[in-house]
């Protein structure tokens, strides 16, 4: 049936690391795995039952060597991404080829800053159980990572050999693309490869890591431009959207059911809007203006962190689900929020959004890095 195809699921006698009536493997093949006497899954893709089922029926309470083979053979990561780069495409094109020019594009900035992220912020958070006992070393792990994440990007203009060539005022708006992060890729990239496993996982990392991540984001931009840092956070819809939405959560506020299918609409409307307000704004030749710094950005976030993460999944002592979670969250792309914030806090947004554009490319090639030759 082909890499991309799944046998129907029948009751079959084991065979050790084969997947057919007369076939053997003579040693495991990480793109084929036996899962259970029930299914052998090579991909998700078009499949009467998906990994997660796959490994539910199994029987097996802990996911080892399983997911791994799942992100090997069933995640197609240019497909993954493609929304996301399809759209930053399309705020372009309309932006340049039709009448809703610049001054319409300023407006959906504000709409999607002001009211659009922090509704989708608040309502990620409040969603995602926060189990921080049951998960307290890929915790520790995931701050640590973006704690280091956040002292390379920020110690760029630092650096004798490179900081001559950077310009403060564009690493103050851009230093965020080397350490945030896309978490609706991250969402989807966490289901297929553990199921609601990996969702409770990666809804806790981002949980915790995003009041982490929004102060960084902030902090250099606030104090390049002398407005106060504390100030500018408690202004920063961001900001107050991940507070109140993590208070909410320790309260064990819920969201109404009623009110669900509207916020959702909300958040969707929000990262759809982000995406084409980043192609409305973006111009390449901002890019090669700042070679080194993009460079310097780009290479933090898809190499720099894997191998971070990598690093602290040994020191931390992870399970192999936790390990293969904080691998995926490491190389993931940066943020699309990113050009908004830089946008209405007055810096080059036209260079966040061509970094943002990168950053989405880029993800192709740093995920299959993270989980299929770190992992």
């Amino acid at each position: 049936m082909g890499m991309h195809g799944l046998w129907p699921c029948v009751p079959a006698k084991p065979r050790p690391f084969g997947f057919g009536p007369k076939r053997a493997l003579s040693s495991p093949n990480p793109l084929r795995v036996l899962f259970s006497t029930r299914c052998v899954v090579l991909a998700s893709k078009s499949s009467r039952c998906g990994p997660e089922r796959a490994w539910r029926e199994s029987g097996r309470g802990s996911l080892g060597f399983a997911p791994v083979a799942v992100i090997l053979a069933g995640v197609n990561y240019a497909q993954l991404l493609f929304p996301d780069f399809s759209l930053i495409l399309c705020g372009y094109l309309v932006c340049r080829y039709t009448a809703l020019n610049r001054t319409v594009w300023q407006q959906v900035e504000s709409l999607v800053y002001y009211f659009l992220f922090p509704v989708l912020l608040f309502q990620s958070i409040v969603k995602s159980p926060l189990d921080l006992g049951a998960a307290s070393s890929l915790i520790a792990a995931g701050l640590s990572m973006g704690v280091l994440g956040i002292a390379l990007a920020y110690s760029l203009p630092h650096l004798p050999w490179l900081g001559s060539h950077i310009d403060r005022r564009e690493h103050a708006a851009s230093a965020q693309v080397a350490f945030r992060f896309n978490s609706f890729i991250g969402l989807a990239l966490a289901e297929r490869l553990a199921g609601a496993e990996g969702l409770l996982l990666i809804a806790v990392l981002i949980g915790v890591c995003v009041p982490l991540f929004n102060v960084g984001a902030v902090w250099p931009m606030a104090r390049h431009a002398n407005s106060g840092f504390l100030g500018a956070l408690v202004r920063n819809p961001l900001i107050i959207a991940t507070a109140t939405g993590l208070t909410a959560n320790a309260l064990g506020f819920q969201m109404p059911v009623w009110l669900e299918p509207t916020v959702t609409r909300i958040g969707a409307a929000s990262l759809a809007l982000g995406l084409m307000a980043a192609g409305a704004g973006l111009q390449f030749g901002q890019l090669a203006r700042a070679k080194t710094l993009a460079v310097a950005l780009l290479v933090i976030r898809h190499l720099l962190i894997p191998l971070l993460a990598l690093g602290l999944s040994w020191v931390f002592r992870l399970s192999p689900v936790q390990t293969t979670v904080l691998l995926a969250f490491s190389a993931l792309p940066t943020a699309s929020s990113c050009y908004v914030l830089a946008a209405r806090m007055g810096y080059d947004g036209a260079y966040v959004a061509g970094l943002v554009t990168l950053s989405t490319l880029l993800g192709m090639f740093s995920l299959p890095f993270a989980l299929g030759v770190l992992r």
